[in-house]
């Protein structure tokens, strides 16, 4: 199973407000008063983090966590969480950690010990000088104890290597695909089964709180970026009184991420999300941008909108027929739903391989990103990773015959992209395990300070009618909206979202409601001098960076 995230790993970011306080309490530090209603206390004491520099000369500091496999039982095994640290820029006023969960790559929970430092400057200003910036690897990942269902690297190459790129098209991929990911199945069970069934989203929220004692703040500041939406709407439920700030950037709608809290699955997770239809929404504002200027700046250009579309088009209908050396159909829309992720500059070279495919040409890979100073710049992140978060967390069909269907039904109302996404899923069918503890709601618990929902208009993966939902199901929520493209406004930069941001976690002011805001940096354009600020409650000026 294949989820596509941002940026890393091994694959593939002074104004003026006018702002409204949502309550009345500021943001001084970690030292709030803690409000009622939190789950019982912690069974199993605070970790100890021996923070050393992650390589000799590294700005950032490394540490290992140990934790309960099972909350629920503190005494039994444990298990080690990588974690890693930059120190707040300017210390005499700092005001606490930020936990930080980038989402992806490959699905919930990437490696935030290479994640955070590749991002590290994608994060505003002020909240770096002001705050210790903390991410780890969560359970199951990367550097962590983590899920691996191989011998060794070669083997799970040679796994990957012997199913369909992107998603199966036509009976035989189709059953290659699925036997593939029965193979997995069997291969995970045989390998570490109790650990599979302790990776779940609850899982990981009960260790940040670990994490968030142990660096002695008394409640939580935190930005969770795709899969970490629903990490932290599950903390803010699981532990409310401990909320500070939380800022959620690109958001699953927690009833869809738990199919209303039943396990009976007609539609798969991301199909109730509707990541089909943004995908192809995205795509559709892709081509006709890319269509609406010069070849110069798009190289896929041909010369409008609709004449780009239709290009693209014919494109897809010669690679279902003739593939050009490995790019098939199914592999390049895989190519271009991850694609889409980050404008800048992913939109000009995914173009740039679309046009490329056109002549006929098989593209050269993209460029992996520059290794952070860190002990394991490419740790091993395979799909079993992944699936064991999503396939014990999310419920999915659990006939694979059941996907062609589906598909079909998401190609007529997605196009294309609606085919990736129906496979996106498909492992979980056969996957063994559910996990032992899994939240499913509810999600409006009072927090002690309401949370920051970040959602982006043109999102190939998290709708934006996603990130209303989590505004309206969350009790203390307001909505930032960024009229802009790609997934996360972290990495698809829009000062005035960094503005808001910086405020907010800095002192709690929230922007007025219906606040809208716009990308520093449109697609296939030279930079802007500024970037603007639109708001339903009254105009801000924006001004350059």
């Amino acid at each position: 199973m294949h989820i596509p995230g941002h940026v890393a790993g091994r694959r593939h970011h002074a104004a003026a407000l006018a702002a409204t306080l949502f309550c009345s309490t500021l943001f001084i530090g970690p030292d709030i008063a803690p409000a009622g209603g939190d789950t019982p206390p912690r069974a199993a004491p605070a970790p100890k983090l021996d923070w050393t520099p992650c390589v000799p000369g590294s700005p950032f500091d490394c540490a290992t966590a140990n934790v309960p496999l099972d909350h629920a039982n503190p005494r039994g095994r444990t298990i080690e969480l990588a974690v890693i640290r930059r120190k707040a820029t300017d210390p005499g006023r700092r005001i606490g950690t930020l936990f930080f969960n980038p989402g992806g790559p490959g699905g919930p929970g990437g490696p935030g010990t290479v994640q955070m430092p590749q991002n590290y400057e994608s994060f505003p200003q002020e909240v770096r000088e002001r705050f210790d910036i903390v991410s780890w690897d969560p359970r199951g990942i990367g550097s962590s104890t983590a899920v691996n269902c191989f011998g060794s690297r070669e083997e799970a190459d040679a796994w990957a290597a012997g199913k369909p790129a992107g998603f199966p098209v036509g009976a035989r991929e189709r059953a290659e695909w699925i036997a593939a990911y029965k193979d997995l199945s069997r291969r995970c069970q045989q390998r570490d089964p109790e650990l599979l069934r302790h990776v779940s989203t609850t899982d990981t929220a009960r260790d940040l709180d670990l994490l968030r004692h142990a660096v002695g703040d008394r409640q939580l500041s935190y930005l969770g970026m795709s899969y970490g939406t629903i990490l932290g709407a599950t903390y803010a439920n699981l532990f409310p009184g401990k909320v500070r700030a939380m800022a959620l950037d690109s958001n699953i709608d927690p009833r869809a991420w738990t199919n209303d809290a039943s396990d009976d699955a007609r539609l798969t997770t991301f199909l109730r999300m509707g990541s089909d239809r943004t995908a192809a929404a995205t795509l559709d504002r892709f081509l006709g941008l890319c269509g609406s200027t010069t070849v110069s700046r798009c190289a896929f250009s041909a010369g409008s909108p609709q004449a780009t579309r239709d290009k693209f088009g014919r494109l897809l209908q010669r690679l279902r027929e003739r593939p050009v050396g490995p790019w098939t159909y199914g592999r390049t829309m895989g190519d271009v739903v991850n694609g889409l992720y980050v404008v800048h500059p992913g939109w000009t070279d995914l173009a740039g391989r679309l046009q490329d495919l056109w002549q006929g040409r098989a593209p050269e890979p993209a460029p992996l990103p520059s290794p952070p100073p860190v002990p394991h710049p490419d740790p091993y992140v395979g799909e079993e990773q992944a699936s064991a978060v999503l396939c014990g967390d999310s419920p999915n069909p659990r006939d694979p015959g059941d996907y062609h269907a589906l598909e079909e039904a998401a190609a007529v109302r997605a196009g294309d992209v609606g085919r990736f996404w129906t496979w996106a899923a498909e492992g979980c069918a056969t996957w063994p395990t559910v996990a032992a503890d899994r939240y499913t709601g509810p999600w409006n618990r009072p927090t002690a300070h309401p949370v920051l929902v970040v959602g982006t208009i043109y999102d190939p993966s998290t709708p934006y009618a996603n990130a209303q939902a989590m505004a309206r199901e969350l009790a203390n929520a307001r909505l930032l909206t960024h009229d802009g493209y790609g997934h996360t406004a972290l990495v698809n930069r829009s000062s005035c979202v960094q503005e808001h941001e910086s405020r907010y976690f800095v002192d709690g002011t929230l922007p007025p409601p219906g606040t809208t805001c716009r990308p520093t940096t449109p697609p296939f354009s030279t930079p802007r001098p500024s970037g603007g600020i639109a708001t339903g409650g009254g105009g801000l000026a924006g001004v350059a960076p």
